[in-house]
């Protein structure tokens, strides 16, 4: 009998290639996003120029690479992923970041990352769900990479309130001194990843941190962006 791992996620038919997680036909079929900003990963007019808004007031990242926006079908795997403990669900997302950061490795020509960080997740939620999807997304893709991983890098100091609850001046509001970076990344080439990056809060407060402590460059990693 074939195994849940040697089927498709989406379409339940049998993979050829087993770690692939998607069929090709359904890889093929996921919702293109559209023309987006490099930078902050909003839709544009030019994918390889900053946008006005980033011209404007500049992320503090270099670029934002993922996969699609936040919708069907990718959402439901994400939130199974996150929500209803199918920490299996990883290397098949991870396979999605990796994919299109190897397109704009080649397009945009973006630097291989030294390290690549995960954002950190609350003991208390970390405890409960079993896992920090983000750490698990992390190590797939830095073994892939031949990248250094650092999971104990970045921690959460403070507890926050769920950010999916929140409007974007709160959110921001929320995060301010959550984290702490216990490494010296000075001069370094670094990728932050997140599952999703909805207004950005979360990532722009690590990377604020990054920023001051001198990385060469920091560019940040998502499954979706929600657009």
């Amino acid at each position: 009998m074939l195994s849940i791992l040697s089927r498709c996620w989406l379409c339940r038919q049998p993979l050829r290639l087993i770690s692939h997680g998607i069929c090709s036909y359904c890889l093929q079929t996921l919702p293109a996003k559209p023309c987006c900003c490099p930078c902050c990963g909003l839709p544009s007019g030019n994918p390889y120029i900053p946008c006005g808004r980033c011209l404007q007031k500049p992320p503090p990242w270099q670029a934002l690479v993922f996969a699609t926006d936040y919708c069907q079908p990718l959402s439901t795997l994400i939130k199974r992923f996150k929500f209803q403990r199918t920490p299996a669900l990883a290397p098949t997302l991870a396979r999605l970041i990796l994919l299109h950061w190897l397109q704009a490795h080649r397009e945009q020509h973006l630097n291989r990352p030294e390290i690549i960080l995960a954002v950190p997740l609350q003991d208390k939620r970390c405890w409960r769900r079993g896992y920090n999807q983000s750490d698990l997304l992390a190590r797939s893709l830095a073994h892939w990479l031949g990248c250094e991983y650092l999971p104990s890098a970045l921690r959460r100091i403070r507890a926050t309130s769920p950010q999916q609850q929140l409007v974007a001046r709160l959110r921001r509001r929320n995060l301010r001194g959550a984290f702490r970076c216990d490494k010296n990344l000075a001069g370094r080439h670094v990728a932050l990843l997140d599952d999703v990056v909805t207004t950005g809060s979360t990532v722009a407060e690590i990377a604020k941190l990054l920023q001051k402590q001198g990385v060469a460059s920091l560019q940040i990693w998502c499954i979706c962006r929600t657009l």
